[in-house]
């Protein structure tokens, strides 16, 4: 990609997404809202997310990084007992080895219990993903560990849905 292709990518944040999230967090953690935005370009998909209400770090010098994944599920109903038990695994149509999973995702880094993320991939078409969930971890991905990338507990979830309008 050019370098102008890339500066022309930041006006279609501008625009209306084509699909979006809605984050809601797990009961543990209800002050977690916010929401996922998505983009489909020429160059890939935009993946816009904002978010409030996330943990605050409980030591000094420990910053806050939350993994962030699609997962196949398509409900984000939370018995208590387990949150999301209905998200499944990471969304991973080619049957790939983790972090090659279309739903591995860069991590959300808390800033005083807000982050927000902007970020382009071709892993997916934006109608691939319609109806999944977009789950929040309490810890980062790893990219490492399989099969999931030990990102911890799930606390927060969206049914990724077309976007009628502008959402969040």
């Amino acid at each position: 990609m050019s370098r102008l292709s890339s500066v022309r990518l930041i006006p279609t944040l501008c625009g209306r997404p084509q699909a979006c999230a809605n984050i809601t967090g797990s009961e543990s953690f209800p002050d977690i809202t916010g929401w996922v935005r998505f983009y489909q370009t020429n160059e890939g998909v935009i993946v816009y997310a904002e978010i409030g209400g996330l943990p605050l770090p409980g030591q000094p010098c420990h910053e806050r990084i939350f993994g962030l994944h699609i997962h196949q599920g398509t409900d984000c109903d939370d018995n208590g007992d387990e949150p999301f038990p209905h998200a499944m695994s990471h969304y991973n149509p080619k049957d790939c080895e983790h972090p090659y999973h279309a739903g591995d995702l860069p991590s959300l880094f808390g800033n005083n219990g807000l982050a927000a993320a902007a970020f382009l991939t071709d892993r997916f078409f934006v109608d691939d993903v319609i109806g999944k969930v977009v789950i929040i971890h309490d810890h980062p991905d790893d990219f490492t560990t399989q099969p999931s990338g030990s990102s911890g507990t799930k606390i927060a979830c969206g049914v990724i849905q077309r976007a009628a309008g502008f959402c969040g």
